[in-house]
């Protein structure tokens, strides 16, 4: 058990929990802040507007547990716009496949230059010896 707690990796995962659990701690309390009602500001009069009467506290409504959203965002449905955007997506596209492919075509030719100028003739130097060195016995 001494051990277990000496060793750092044990520190760290002891760490990285309590950062994962301060997060959800903190997304919880986002979430639930989320949820309840706001109050509304209160009125400010101006001091002129008083006179000599004392003023009771303005009250202090909560917003209905209904929330009054504004009008949804609106869906463009103009058929040119969405062949513009969607052009512009496929052109996009076209490009970062070509990108890929030539990433992979590099990679295949790094491959093989690497199999042409230092493994094969390695493996032809093994052979040429007859086999003789150490690890180049083959079982058979």
């Amino acid at each position: 058990m001494r051990k277990l707690i000496r060793t750092p990796l044990a520190w760290m995962v002891a760490a990285e929990i309590a950062v994962v659990g301060a997060l959800v701690v903190v997304g919880w309390h986002v979430v639930v802040s989320a949820s309840h009602p706001v109050a509304a500001a209160p009125v400010v009069t101006s001091p002129d507007a008083a006179g000599d009467a004392p003023t009771p506290l303005p009250d202090l409504p909560l917003l209905s547990p209904q929330r009054q959203l504004g009008p949804l965002p609106g869906l463009n449905i103009d058929a040119g716009f969405w062949r513009e955007r969607l052009a512009q997506l496929n052109r996009d596209q076209v490009d970062l496949e070509q990108v890929q492919w030539r990433i992979v075509h590099s990679a295949e030719d790094a491959v093989k230059h690497y199999l042409e100028t230092v493994v094969l003739p390695a493996i032809q130097r093994a052979e040429e010896a007859g086999g003789e060195g150490p690890g180049l016995t083959l079982l058979g």
